[in-house]
């Protein structure tokens, strides 16, 4: 059992069989320029490859290599914050498994971080992903920034360095939706992006396509922002401000003799915008009663199934 532990780092794991070994490898590798004292957390969530036979192959060889497979696949996010409740560092660390994040660059995070910060981002540069994720990603920030009304940055992402109390606040928050990089904007603390390199993916391909952004974003920003019912409630008394000068339009003009047939065109056409903006309305009401319910229903956000090297394992 390890004792005094300096810095955790926790890694989510999914279709990552044919880089486990790099990767603990490479943060082995330069951790111990360092310290001697830390742990190695892979979180295995539940990927269809043999990624969880490689782990416990791995927590064999080394005793601060710890593996926890989830029962069933819960989401990046969600895989994280098992690495995080079961982490005991000082200082954690949270990066990819795909070796996109690279392990040299954990001691300029940490190098920084004891200048006197509590939270270091790892903002990459020329970032390797395909022209649609960067695309992809840049909307998705943009929008999760004037919907959260947060600053966001399509650079940074899970990478970085954290403090133990940055750590032990986010996991107080009880959100059934997990979303690591904007619970850590929610928590606060002194925060600093610093510039790292970016590789290409060692292994795999990436599970954030077109229709897994669009849940993120929409998830995330149902969990962590009111703006859109908001929006809704400003768009609702403009339509009734135009609805009432229109109306005022259409007496006047009533009493003076200049309308005689009232429009068919336009009574459809308002009918149906005004349908619109109505079904709009009830399904965003809808979406959040939904999340409610689920938050209501108080399950937990991941269920540990296996694991290796921890509590005496």
């Amino acid at each position: 059992m390890i004792t005094n532990v300096h810095i955790s780092v926790v890694s989510p794991v999914y279709k990552a069989e044919g880089c486990i070994e790099e990767l603990i490898t490479g943060i082995i590798k330069n951790i111990t320029l360092i310290t001697e004292n830390f742990e190695i957390i892979l979180v295995n969530d539940r990927s269809p490859d043999n990624s969880w036979l490689k782990i416990q192959t791995e927590c064999k060889k080394d005793i601060r290599v710890k593996g926890i497979n989830l029962s069933r696949n819960f989401g990046q996010h969600c895989a994280i914050t098992a690495g995080l409740q079961y982490c005991n560092g000082e200082w954690v660390v949270v990066m990819d498994c795909d070796l996109q994040d690279r392990p040299d660059e954990i001691s300029n995070l940490y190098n920084k971080a004891i200048e006197g910060y509590d939270i270091v981002l790892a903002c990459r540069i020329n970032r390797k992903d395909n022209y649609f994720k960067r695309l992809g990603s840049h909307y998705f920030y943009k929008l999760l920034a004037y919907l959260t009304e947060t600053k966001q940055n399509a650079e940074v992402a899970n990478f970085g360095i954290y403090n133990k109390k940055v750590i032990s606040s986010i996991l107080t928050m009880h959100d059934k939706i997990k979303y690591f990089p904007a619970m850590v904007k929610w928590v606060g603390f002194s925060q600093i992006e610093i510039p790292i390199a970016h590789d290409e993916r060692k292994s795999g391909k990436s599970s954030y396509n077109f229709k897994g952004l669009l849940k993120l974003a929409i998830n995330t920003i149902l969990s962590f922002s009111d703006k859109p019912l908001r929006i809704v409630v400003k768009l609702g008394i403009i339509i009734s401000l135009i609805s009432i000068i229109f109306a005022s339009y259409i007496l006047i003009a009533s009493l003076n003799g200049k309308i005689r047939v009232l429009g068919y065109a336009s009574l459809i056409i308002s009918i149906w915008f005004l349908s619109g903006i109505i079904i709009t309305i009830l399904g965003m009401i809808g979406l959040y009663i939904g999340r409610t319910f689920e938050q209501v229903k108080n399950r937990p956000v991941f269920i540990v199934s296996d694991t290796a090297n921890l509590n005496n394992d």
